[in-house]
């Protein structure tokens, strides 16, 4: 159990930034909120890749940060909706 809350939050690091680099606007999140996120977002998709696809690895192999990177999508999104930011600026600043 320790584990894997370890190992989600090293995922965290890898995908709550790669989440973000994704998704299309600005996203006003502190960088702890982005590793939290991030975290959260490769628990939730292990948890989605055991649960559909059958998939019975960790979070921190390639398969385990995809995964990782799509939960982390749905999880900034989720935020994003909870906390009213949309997570999309898209003014032009010159």
């Amino acid at each position: 159990m320790i584990g894997t809350i370890i190992a989600a939050l090293v995922a965290g690091l890898i995908v709550g930034p790669l989440a973000r680099l994704i998704l299309p606007g600005r996203q006003n999140l502190s960088i702890p909120m982005t590793v939290l996120l991030g975290a959260v977002g490769a628990l939730l998709g292990v948890f989605l890749g055991r649960l559909f696809l059958d998939y019975d690895g960790g979070p921190l192999n390639f398969w385990g940060i995809i995964l990782g990177v799509v939960g982390a999508i749905i999880v900034v999104l989720a935020y994003g909706a909870i906390t009213g930011n949309k997570g999309t600026d898209r003014r032009v600043t010159r």
